[in-house]
């Protein structure tokens, strides 16, 4: 019997893009659960590539030499890659690993180190990222005459009960959050990949929430980013609120993620873990045509997650113009239960 295929994976950009992997990578998985499918990240995603469901093995990228990373590549002896974002380091590396079959997609000059190629307008944002995504591993499957198998549903990560309730515990009694208080979970940093609302506007948007039930705002924050995690929470007075500043890694800040009742951000790497995690969400995006919430719409299913952008007769990066009273609204509908009187 011949062995089973080697598959390498390649998305080695950031933490979002990353994540809106996973769809593709469970339908994959499915599709042929005897292969070897190995991860290519980069270096401040691989502790969440790690725990990944559907992966055997991970290949970071830290930046080495192109020599170092393709002797790496050529070691494991794959028989096939998909890189599912065309970068030229990424098409070098795979050439130079020995790698036979090579896809990707059909863009910019690194599509001629490719030998498959599928040509995909993601400028045109006519789909969300997770199914350009998903477009290259049906490809690869067709490719090999494997039958591709409807797209899996989320949650793409998820936490067992004994892996939650110390994190619940300690994080409840840190912050002295009350047992029976939903959990609202703002983040308002955005690491500079997108547009994003004011912290004034945070701050007005979680004044505005409401349930029947207590709410406890958690403002997080990663690197560099406390003090506008701060200026949202002194600007809230409607509930009781605190700061937590993420120092743990990805998968400690991803558990406390999986806790709450409704997790609120703009367009960023949190957002997506949220939505691998099938936590309600509720997303602020421009309506500029790479940045729109189609395109960077989140993995939850669709009861799950809100989008906002400003109105069609405001600039498409006026953030400023989103109608925090309408979405507040929206969310304490949808997610706060607020039952009528």
């Amino acid at each position: 019997m011949s062995p089973p295929p080697r598959i390498l994976v390649a998305r080695s950009d950031k933490l979002g893009d990353f994540m809106l992997t996973w769809p593709a990578l469970a339908t994959l998985r499915r599709a042929m659960p005897e292969a070897r499918i190995d991860l290519l990240v980069s270096a401040p995603v691989a502790e969440i590539a790690l725990a990944c469901p559907c992966s055997d093995g991970v290949i970071v990228d830290r930046g080495q030499a192109l020599t170092a990373l393709a002797r790496e590549i050529r070691q494991n002896r794959y028989d096939s890659a998909v890189a599912l974002f065309s970068t030229g380091r990424v098409a070098a590396a795979l050439l130079a690993g020995g790698v036979a079959y090579r896809l990707g997609p059909a863009t910019k000059l690194a599509q001629l180190l490719f030998n498959h190629r599928l040509v995909q307008r993601r400028s045109r944002s006519e789909q969300p990222e997770h199914a350009y995504n998903t477009d290259l591993v049906y490809r690869f499957l067709s490719d090999h005459g494997v039958d591709c198998p409807e797209v899996i549903q989320g949650p793409y990560l998820q936490f067992a009960g004994a892996e939650l309730d110390p994190v619940e515990q300690a994080l409840r009694r840190h912050y002295r959050i009350p047992p029976d208080a939903l959990l609202v979970i703002v983040h308002p940093g955005s690491g500079g990949s997108a547009n994003n609302l004011s912290t004034t506007q945070y701050a007005a948007l979680a004044n505005r929430l409401a349930s029947d039930d207590m709410i406890f705002l958690l403002i997080t924050a990663g690197p560099g980013e406390r003090r506008q995690a701060e200026a949202v929470a002194e600007g809230v007075d409607a509930h009781p609120v605190a700061v937590h500043e993420s120092r743990e890694g990805l998968m400690a800040f991803a558990k406390v993620l999986a806790l709450a009742d409704v997790f609120i951000s703009g367009s960023t790497g949190p957002l997506h873990i949220a939505g691998a995690l099938d936590v309600s969400t509720a997303a602020f995006y421009p309506r500029r045509q790479s940045s729109t919430a189609l395109r960077w719409q989140t993995t939850n299913r669709p009861g799950r997650r809100l989008a906002f952008s400003p109105p069609r007769d405001a600039p498409e990066t006026d953030m400023g113009a989103v109608d925090i009273d309408a979405a507040a609204t929206a969310i304490n509908e949808a997610f706060l239960d607020v039952r009528p009187r």
